[in-house]
């Protein structure tokens, strides 16, 4: 099955995304997004009076900004959430199920581009449903941290599997240096099927692993902010990732 997202209307689609970022470890009051929808994009950003994300539990300060085509957790006081980042989590805002857009094997494929400083990052992955809690694992599409850019020239760019709570993946995670200016509009995805998962960068293949989650992944796009890493030149510094589209194709075997 074809699909794809072109920001074309004057609201986000509820039916495919939910503009919070993992409200079960918070509240989503918490952690709603901060997004626009302008010229057929989505605009995500992080404004300089935003809160922490997690402030009680994260191990450093962190504010974010994203959306997910999928979310779900288990009853408030249960460890039973998505993208755990600690083994202690305990649920604090019980969530429906949500099955905007999933994908167990196929491509997705996300143009974008990104205006970030040595303090921020942003991201698209995905990553696992979670039905079981080892089905954990992510497949990372494009993650590019802001010290990472050569102005105008060119950046890390993140890309490969992420193992996390799957004991049947291995870490796989790779930052080749590629030229090109993340303020430019750039095509990056992934194909995944049985036992490898490929990567690309405006059509090139830049990573391949034998290896693949065997099981419903949904999408995830974010913006993120570290303020404990400010050298006093970026505090009033707004990140963003413009998203133009996002495609895929899926099988579903």
């Amino acid at each position: 099955m074809k699909r794809k997202e072109t920001f074309n209307s004057n609201t986000l689609d509820r039916d495919v995304w939910l503009p919070h970022y993992l409200p079960a470890w918070s509240s989503r009051s918490a952690t709603q997004a901060n997004y626009e929808l302008v010229s057929n994009t989505l605009r995500l950003f992080i404004p300089t009076a935003l809160k922490l994300w997690c402030p009680e539990t994260h191990p450093e300060p962190l504010r974010v900004s994203g959306i997910q085509s999928g979310n779900r957790s288990g009853p408030v006081g249960s460890r039973d959430g998505q993208q755990r980042f600690r083994n202690d989590l305990e649920v604090r805002e019980a969530q429906p199920r949500f099955e905007g857009w999933l994908q167990n094997t196929g491509r997705v494929a996300i143009r974008c581009k990104m205006n970030l400083t040595p303090r921020s990052m942003a991201a698209m992955w995905l990553s696992g449903f979670e039905e079981a809690p080892d089905e954990a694992g992510e497949l990372c599409v494009v993650e590019i941290f802001g010290r990472s850019v050569e102005e105008n020239k060119s950046a890390e760019i993140g890309c490969g599997v992420k193992k996390l709570y799957d004991p049947r993946l291995v870490q796989d995670f790779v930052t080749p240096r590629i030229n090109l200016d993340i303020r430019d509009f750039h095509t990056y995805a992934v194909e995944w099927g049985a036992e490898r998962s490929k990567f690309y960068i405006d059509g090139q293949r830049v990573f391949q692993s034998a290896q693949a989650p065997g099981y419903p992944m949904q999408i995830m796009i974010a913006v993120f902010d570290f303020p404990a890493w400010d050298d006093g030149s970026n505090g009033d510094h707004v990140p963003e990732m413009v998203v133009d589209w996002i495609e895929g194709n899926s099988t579903n075997e």
